[in-house]
């Protein structure tokens, strides 16, 4: 009795999860549907809480490194408190939404290089080693995105790697505790004046905001330097535009620029780059120590969702290896 008292303490016997999602794939501002399926073990069990999390693996800079870390950044509770009896089957049903900007895992059914996302869920039992499931999620762009890559498709620009950077965008309005860069290879017709471009959506429901990064070359008497451009979009110009002629515009605009407005003697608050935005002048606050923030949940409707922004250490059994290829050649 004592050596089973034992076991039931590091979850042998115990109850199981397993989260079963309706769809795996979503876009920004949808959501993800499903249950959360529960077996009761050898003995009855009191489940103190059930959440879910969605978490995505995110680079950071501390001092002069760089590591990568999973993060969760939303959190939705599924149940309180209450009693399993042994082998009971119990399944709860789910509806999370979807932050706006959840960066995009996967373009014309392909997985990005670079990018994971997967669904946590926790089940916390008393006197118990807390059990865990993952699930892999696929966020598919929204119109203006697909518009917008697909400009710099036929422009000739080739895809070489996505990632997330933690931390804020100056002079943005953003409520995740990182953003994400699509980096390209730059097209024939701009391989004179860049070598890279970095794409950063910030997603709202209104719109999205768009933040280009150039990597200029330099010339015979000038170092190559970062230029950078900000426009606004809304969803609703996403079906009514030439995308080629507007996203080259955009090129052309940021690029023709001297430099980051840093090398023209404009200060950022945060230390990070600067550059000149859409509407009067911003900075580009890369890689800071910003951290979390709050959505209020009727405007993803769900009451009380929220950021957790915190980094987990144990977001894993085996150490993170459950996201598999996600982001393999």
């Amino acid at each position: 009795m004592v050596f089973k008292k034992m076991l039931s303490a590091f979850g042998v016997g115990g109850p199981s999860v397993d989260t079963v999602l309706t769809n795996p794939n979503t876009r920004p501002g949808l959501t993800l549907d499903g249950h959360v399926n529960l077996v009761g073990g050898d003995s009855p069990a009191r489940i103190e809480q059930i959440n879910l999390g969605l978490v995505t693996r995110v680079e950071i800079e501390s001092g002069d490194h760089e590591y990568a870390g999973v993060m969760e950044f939303h959190r939705l509770p599924v149940s309180g408190a209450f009693e399993l009896a042994p082998k009971q089957q119990l399944s709860i049903p789910f509806q999370m939404p979807v932050p706006w900007e959840t960066p995009i895992t996967d373009v014309y059914g392909q997985r990005l290089h670079g990018m994971t996302m997967g669904l946590r869920t926790e089940l916390a039992v008393a006197r118990a080693v807390d059990k865990s499931d993952l699930d892999q999620v696929s966020v598919h762009p929204l119109p203006v995105h697909e518009r917008i890559l697909e400009a710099f498709q036929a422009l000739g620009f080739r895809f070489k790697h996505a990632d997330l950077e933690r931390g804020h965008i100056y002079g943005v309005p953003q409520t995740l505790p990182f953003y994400q860069e699509i980096e390209f290879f730059a097209a024939p017709q701009y391989a004179q004046t860049v070598t890279e471009v970095e794409l950063t959506f910030v997603t709202s429901q209104q719109g999205v905001e768009v933040i280009l990064e150039c990597d200029k070359r330099g010339g015979f008497l000038s170092p190559g330097h970062d230029v950078f451009g900000r426009y606004s979009i809304p969803h609703t110009d996403a079906a009514r535009t030439d995308w080629v002629q507007v996203v080259d515009g955009w090129l052309r605009e940021t690029t023709g620029r001297y430099g980051s407005m840093r090398a023209q003697g404009f200060g950022t608050p945060h230390g990070g780059h600067g550059y000149p935005g859409h509407h009067g002048y911003a900075g580009h606050g890369r890689r800071g120590p910003g951290m979390g923030g709050v959505v209020a949940g009727a405007a993803l409707g769900v009451a009380g969702g929220m950021i957790a922004g915190e980094m987990l250490d144990d977001a894993f059994d085996g150490g993170g290896d459950d996201f598999g290829d996600f982001g393999g050649e």
